[in-house]
């Protein structure tokens, strides 16, 4: 359990440091607003559930795909492309910068306790 919260402490931490460089939050920004708007466009046009649609929105960006929800419709099946397309690269974008800040504060916690021996 002590190392679920030590993990949970050091991703907000990286993410509290990646909103201070404005090419993190620009990534973070366009990865909520595809997010945002697919769940509210399969809500309306699927007609789904806001959490069903949250998670096939999310699942689909993540590439899991378990397949337990699928787009009935044509339009939803474009916008589930639009969607892959363009929010995998900007996640792995995201997810990329969060790791980095992780390695970086742990390199500086680790300089820190070297410093203190």
């Amino acid at each position: 359990m002590i190392a679920i919260w030590a993990v949970a402490v050091r991703f907000f931490r990286a993410v509290r440091h990646g909103f201070q460089e404005p090419a993190f939050r620009g990534l973070f920004y366009l990865v909520s607003l595809i997010v945002g708007s697919a769940t509210v466009f399969y809500r309306a046009v699927e007609g789904w559930s806001w959490l069903d649609s949250f998670y096939f929105t999310v699942i689909t960006l993540t590439t899991v795909g378990y397949g337990d929800l699928t787009p009935d419709r044509a339009a939803s099946k474009l916008v589930t492309v639009m969607v892959i397309l363009m929010g995998i690269g900007l996640l792995i974008a995201l997810i990329e910068r969060i790791a980095h800040y992780v390695v970086e504060d742990h390199e500086t916690h680790q300089t820190k306790k070297a410093g203190e021996s």
